[in-house]
């Protein structure tokens, strides 16, 4: 099969389009032919081996977090899948990728995609919207009428983040740049900061019950930001970590996310339903993953960018 892989830590030159051999599942494993997967920044810092130390890979490594196929072939011990169901999944981020023809997934990550929802489409949901919705839940317990702030709205993560606290009939405050503010406000935010114009902590005066940090800030910045949210509030950081201790009962969070198919499922129902929208910015062919990671090193990707299989 086809296949992506780096042999050793690196810039996007290190990507190396070529063949590998289909893997073969085996307990507790499914095998899924790959529609699509989509490109994550995370992608991008473990290929560079920025998280080598916690989350250490073994080379060469096929990227590739987020999956949507259908199911080749299943190991020992899976009942919950047959050949041809359509899967998605948010991968183990030390496991093969899906960025190949084939991939193995774990039997339980998967989450069943329903039917007349498009497979290429929900291949750029997994990770971004699960990120989403453990911080703005999870972590911020975001209620009606609430207030929340979105840090860096213009990517996937803020994106979804806006439409989900939207939903929830939280009052939502973004920053975008110029070129995404039309989406993000097409997202359900009420006020977009453009950030470009004027630092975020000078535009707003604070008492936000959740900041949701997505920008990447210097430890100062994070802490300005930190100082934004209302007393007993919830500073949630998926770039630099939080403060220690902001003080005045603020919690903070140092963003991680898990796989989790059955928030994944639920928020699949929603995509069916119209209440969540995805956006696709372009798609790619596997082949053109180097240019892709290296566009994004440059920061010149105009969104979220699937890769067709």
């Amino acid at each position: 099969m086809k296949a992506v892989r780096f042999h050793e830590y690196g810039s996007s030159d290190v990507l190396v389009y070529e063949d590998v051999p289909i893997p073969v599942p085996g307990a507790g494993q499914v095998l899924v032919k790959v529609a699509a997967t989509s490109f994550n920044p995370a992608d991008a810092k473990l290929r560079a081996g920025y998280l080598s130390e916690v989350l250490p890979l073994d080379l060469p490594h096929v990227p590739g977090l987020d999956v949507a196929g259908r199911v080749a072939g299943v190991g020992e011990g899976v009942t919950a899948w047959a050949e041809g169901d359509a899967v998605v999944a948010f991968l183990p981020p030390t496991d093969p990728g899906a960025a190949a023809e084939y991939v193995l997934a774990p039997a339980e990550v998967l989450a069943a995609v329903p039917e007349g929802v498009d497979l290429i489409q929900v291949a750029a949901l997994p990770a971004p919207v699960l990120t989403a919705w453990q911080a703005v839940f999870e972590h911020g317990g975001l209620r009606s009428g609430q207030r929340i702030l979105v840090n860096g709205a213009g990517g996937a993560v803020g994106g979804y983040a806006v439409q989900l606290a939207h939903r929830a009939g939280a009052k939502v405050t973004a920053t975008a740049s110029p070129r995404s503010t039309e989406r993000v406000r097409g997202s359900g935010a009420d006020e977009i900061v453009d950030y470009t114009a004027t630092p975020v902590t000078e535009a707003l005066d604070g008492g936000f019950d959740v900041v949701f940090n997505l920008a990447p800030t210097s430890p100062e910045e994070t802490a300005a930001l930190a100082g934004l949210t209302a007393d007993g509030g919830v500073f949630i950081s998926a770039t630099t970590p939080p403060p220690a201790e902001p003080g005045r009962g603020v919690k903070t969070v140092a963003m991680g996310t898990r796989s989790d198919a059955a928030q994944l499922t639920e928020l699949l129902g929603r995509v069916k339903s119209g209440d969540l929208r995805i956006d696709i910015a372009e798609r790619k062919p596997l082949a053109e993953l180097p240019a892709v990671h290296a566009r994004a090193d440059q920061g010149t990707l105009p969104g979220k960018t699937v890769i067709v299989i």
